[in-house]
């Protein structure tokens, strides 16, 4: 009779187990992140110039991570995706809680077009429309509190501009 009640107690255990490696697991992933370069970035907009403090994600490993775990981004940073060649891209927001503004960035420097408010943890592909040099992500809100549109330019150290 005991011998049934043992059993369910090592699969229990060992099921508790699993659960607390799984529970581990995203830590560890998030101690392995990628560190990124930062820099100087400015938008004129709105009869002002907008200057923010950007984090450069250039590898594909960068790329792939972003802002991935991150919980919140002071008003004047965001982080900005450099393809070098341009190239048409798709972006998404899997493990991304802040909800953002992706502003693409065609090769002459311009902003080619502006996804507003993003949804946190959506694996919904949002697409370039055309080659783009770089996509800037900042927090939700801000193309529109700023007045920033298409076919304004984008100076930054890290574009060579």
């Amino acid at each position: 009779m005991n011998r049934p009640v043992a059993r369910r107690r090592s699969v229990v255990v060992g099921l508790g187990a699993c659960l607390v490696g799984l529970a581990a697991a995203p830590a560890a992933a998030q101690r392995a992140l990628a560190k990124f370069a930062r820099s100087s970035l400015a938008i004129q907009a709105g009869g002002k110039l907008h200057r923010f403090t950007v984090e450069v994600a250039r590898t594909p490993r960068q790329h792939s991570q972003g802002l991935m775990f991150r919980r919140r981004m002071a008003a004047d940073a965001g982080m900005l995706f450099v393809y070098d060649p341009p190239r048409p891209v798709s972006m998404w927001m899997r493990n991304t809680y802040i909800p953002l503004d992706m502003i693409f960035i065609a090769p002459s420097g311009r902003i080619s077009h502006i996804v507003e408010r993003t949804v946190p943890l959506s694996v919904e592909t949002i697409p370039s429309r055309g080659t783009v040099r770089a996509v800037l992500e900042l927090n939700a809100g801000t193309a529109a509190r700023l007045g920033i549109q298409p076919g304004q330019t984008v100076a930054t150290p890290a574009l060579g501009r």
